[in-house]
């Protein structure tokens, strides 16, 4: 199909044919046959064709019209001076470096300029705090379990290890799943409540073994392993069908004493872990820090309270950035200290994020929120702590070919 297109000739061949080019670039190029191009025709002169477009090339079918080439004759005139050339020379101001707002910023140093204006002195990071080792995760073992397995007839261990598994519920919905596959073949049904009774009459003594199993983990790991997992233990401990047992009232002792002793150390720890956090400037931690007692219910000291409510508020400044803002006021929300929070006034940069935050924690800040002026209705939700982003997931590799369905579970493990 034909269209048209302006080109620029570019010479002249002996055989009477004529090269050309898109007019005003390098591309396209061709040949045209001269007897298209009327007389007077030279170099230069732009001219509009219709031309066919191939895969071998662009083929000129005829000439619409020329167009005459415009030669440039305006130019600047340069004229003569008399006076002495005198080069620019260009003198930039040094280049300043601005401290990063953060939570590791430490205390400023504020001097005065001619106008009597404070600045900012250079930055002096806090220094890092000792890092308590990460409380251990139980793993139970199975040695109380293996051993009750073992002591039980071969017809019953199916029926107990479904116990261990799920439960009651385990073992009946294992009954309707195997009646199912029976009813299809044309087979008599299992006559589901002489089963039902008999995982009930092991279920007592399956789940003492697998306290055992967990409590013989919490007093190897006593001194280190995370509160959360020994208060759980210790508190299934107190089960009626696991209390009766005699060969639990020894360990469940020993567990209730090490758990005592263990909230009174992992108190004192963190009540000294908030202290030093504040006393080297780091704030946003210490506020963190302060909303995860070891003990719910834990009273927070007064004193601790009081200093820990002074840090927050004066990190809280006019001209700090609003991501500082952000930070302090999201872990202030959910510490003790969080109705003692104030501020000087409002930020000198107020961010979308930063009225997003104040309006989503005004229950919990009542005088920052009056501060923004944020009214908070009567009875409103109290907020929750932010979930942590994850992380983008990586690509997985493509899994290998699968084996045919008819393959057996030995000649796969082979």
């Amino acid at each position: 199909m034909s269209r048209r297109i302006e080109i620029e000739l570019t010479s002249s061949r002996p055989d009477g044919s004529w090269t050309w080019r898109a007019a005003g670039a390098r591309e396209p190029k061709g040949v045209l046959d001269g007897a298209l191009l009327g007389a007077g025709s030279k170099v230069g002169d732009v001219i509009k064709v219709d031309a066919d477009f191939e895969l071998d090339g662009i083929t000129v079918l005829g000439v619409v019209g020329a167009k005459a080439r415009v030669e440039k004759t305006h130019r600047l005139e340069l004229l003569p001076s008399d006076k002495p050339f005198k080069p620019v020379v260009e003198t930039r101001a040094p280049r300043v470096e601005r401290p990063r707002r953060d939570d590791k910023r430490g205390p400023k140093r504020e001097g005065a300029d001619a106008d009597g204006k404070k600045r900012r002195g250079p930055f002096t990071p806090p220094p890092e705090l000792p890092q308590r080792p990460k409380a251990k995760r139980l793993k139970a073992g199975r040695k109380h379990r293996t051993e009750v397995l073992a002591s039980l007839p071969e017809a019953q261990r199916p029926i107990a290890e479904r116990v261990l598994q799920g439960g009651i519920p385990a073992v009946r919905a294992a009954i309707d799943e195997q009646n199912k596959v029976l009813a299809a073949e044309g087979k008599e049904k299992i006559a589901a409540d002489g089963l039902v009774t008999m995982a009930e009459n092991l279920l007592p003594k399956l789940r003492v073994a697998e306290w055992l199993d967990r409590a013989d983990a919490a007093v190897a790991d006593l001194e280190h392993l995370d509160l959360r997992d020994l208060r759980s233990v210790v508190t299934s401990g107190d089960d009626p069908a696991i209390a009766r047992d005699e060969s639990t009232r020894e360990i469940a002792a020993q567990l209730k004493a090490g758990l005592a002793a263990r909230q009174e150390t992992d108190m004192k720890n963190w009540l000294s872990d908030i202290d030093a956090a504040v006393g080297v400037g780091r704030t946003v931690r210490a506020l963190k820090l302060s909303s995860q007692p070891p003990k719910a219910g834990s009273p927070f000291p007064a004193d601790l309270a009081g200093k820990l409510a002074q840090a927050a508020s004066a990190s809280l400044e006019v001209d700090a950035p609003a991501d500082r803002w952000v930070a302090v006021l999201e872990a202030a929300a959910f510490s003790p200290i969080r109705t003692q929070l104030t501020a000087a006034g409002v930020p000198a940069a107020v961010t979308p994020e930063l009225t997003a935050t104040v309006t989503r924690l005004a229950p919990a800040l009542p005088k920052i929120a009056a501060l923004f002026q944020i009214t908070v209705a009567p009875g409103a939700a109290m907020p929750r702590p932010l979930r942590p982003t994850r992380p983008p997931e990586k690509k997985k590799p493509f899994p290998a070919k699968k084996r045919e369905a008819s393959t057996t579970p030995a000649e796969a493990s082979e």
